[in-house]
């Protein structure tokens, strides 16, 4: 190790660059590559993991209603509800979280294994150390429990296996823990950045996600843009350059009428988020005050999970099919029968979704509340959509997508205190830019109302205390 750090200053000019002329610019391509190849192994075990357990065990593509438009009398007839395969629903998630925390339990420190919180706070009070055992343990555990059916996100491990990278790089090389802290930051982004497929706003991420307030670090900004540049582009040589999802073409904003619409979404998913927030930590503190051991947690956390799954197959595992139908929702009639296009299909989805995710991460699951949080904005501005094309006039042209679309950014901008990556992420995981003034709008509105409110206890509120700059 002593070498390669006495190898690298000397590349770098003996004694370093200058911060004006570049200084971390080259441990920042590393990070970058590091991270892209990380999460590229990770991309491949999601893969192996959803066609093993949650596709191959349970047959959960077949049993999605969302995704082909089914009508809810099928997914409730008496021959879809006796099918093994919906049964094995009930179980699996549960099994699934078991084995994911055993392998933490075995192999790590369970206070470095909580994903994006555990980076928060490693960066500041713990000098941004992450231990490099995390990425194997941490990856493995993650699929297990979502791949599984657990109801939770990739992105909360991503951001911990990104992280970690950018602090095995700098202990490598024997840096400074400013440097540390810079590059674990950097690392964190460009994890964003890859999976997510959204450079900008992983960037963004790297730097806004520390603060519960507007506050961000800027030191990190420039090693952040530089490591997501690398680590976007690694993943993309492998798994393309397309967006994660599509939208219809007619999606934008060309009417001023609508921000009275958007209006109403702010102050709908302003309830959401504070719903969503305090159903997940009721859940979690409920969990850690019983006194049960962890194993019991997560597999009770788990059945209920599978039950809530049983009923409505698609709020197992990420429910990213949710998304996309979300950006295909046509206006239909008020409070028709439960179906995947009507206001009350979606509103119902978002309590289920929020529901099943507190019993899964906050039982002790190894999964993310980042993209779940993205699927009930989603939900919550498809119903919304509607709900307005159905009764205001045609000349208003409210489209639905378009709700779902900005209502994703507003519920992350609330409920993560990180408004910028919002309404970035938004626009570069569809395509579609032509929304950011609604974006903008809504993120800010929710953003402001939602103030004290934060999924992430580790966010401190602002630079001045945080212990990194209270010197």
């Amino acid at each position: 190790m002593t070498k390669i750090a006495s190898f690298w200053k000397f590349a770098a000019g003996g004694k370093g660059f200058s911060f004006r002329t570049g200084r971390y610019f080259g441990e920042s391509i590393l990070v970058g590559a590091l991270t892209g190849f990380v999460v590229v192994a990770f991309r491949m075990l999601i893969g192996l993991g959803d066609r093993l357990l949650l596709d191959g065990i349970g047959h959960h593509r077949e049993l999605s209603r969302l995704g082909d438009g089914a009508a809810v009398g099928r997914m409730f007839s008496i021959d879809a509800l006796l099918d093994p395969h919906r049964i094995a629903l009930i179980f699996l998630p549960a099994a699934g979280a078991l084995l994911g925390w055993l392998v933490i339990r075995r192999f790590a420190s369970v206070k470095d294994s909580h994903g994006t919180g555990s980076a928060i706070h490693s960066y500041h009070f713990e000098d941004g150390r992450i231990p490099a055992t995390v990425i194997p343990v941490k990856s493995v555990a993650s699929v297990l429990t979502v791949g599984s059916g657990g109801s939770g996100g990739y992105e909360g491990p991503v951001t911990l296996l990104g992280a970690a990278c950018g602090s095995s790089v700098a202990t490598v090389l024997n840096l400074t823990v400013r440097a540390r802290r810079i590059l674990m930051a950097a690392g964190l982004g460009a994890g964003i950045s890859a999976l997510f497929q959204a450079p900008l706003a992983g960037a963004i991420f790297g730097f806004e996600i520390f603060y519960s307030s507007s506050d961000v670090e800027y030191e990190t900004m420039l090693p952040s843009f530089t490591a997501s540049a690398v680590s976007y582009t690694i993943y993309a040589c492998f798994f393309g350059w397309e967006p994660l999802f599509s939208m219809p073409p007619d999606c934008g904003y060309t009417n001023g009428m609508r921000l009275l619409p958007y209006f109403v979404l702010a102050m709908v998913l302003t309830f959401g988020v504070r719903f969503y927030i305090s159903l997940f930590r009721t859940t979690e503190r409920r969990f850690r005050r019983s006194g049960i051991p962890g194993w019991i947690c997560v597999v009770i956390g788990g059945l209920m999970t599978g039950l809530i799954g049983y009923f409505f197959p698609d709020v197992l595992g990420t429910s990213y099919q949710v998304i996309q139908a979300s950006f295909t929702a046509g206006a239909s009639e008020f409070f028709e029968d439960f179906g995947p296009l009507t206001i009350f299909g979606f509103v119902c989805f978002f309590f289920m979704k929020a529901i099943a995710t507190a019993f899964t991460v906050g039982s002790g699951g190894s999964a993310g509340v980042f993209a779940p949080a993205i699927v009930c904005g989603g939900s919550l501005g498809a119903a919304v959509g509607l709900f307005f094309s159905h009764f205001l006039p045609a000349s208003v042209g409210i489209h639905p997508a378009a709700f779902a679309l900005v209502g994703m950014a507003g519920f992350l901008a609330s409920a993560i205190r990180i408004p910028l990556t919002a309404i970035v992420m938004v626009a570069e995981i569809s395509g579609n830019h032509s929304l950011l003034l609604p974006a903008m709008w809504v993120c800010g509105i929710s953003f402001w109302l939602n103030n004290g409110w934060s999924l992430y206890r580790a966010q401190v509120h602002s630079r001045e205390s945080s212990p990194v700059h209270m010197a």
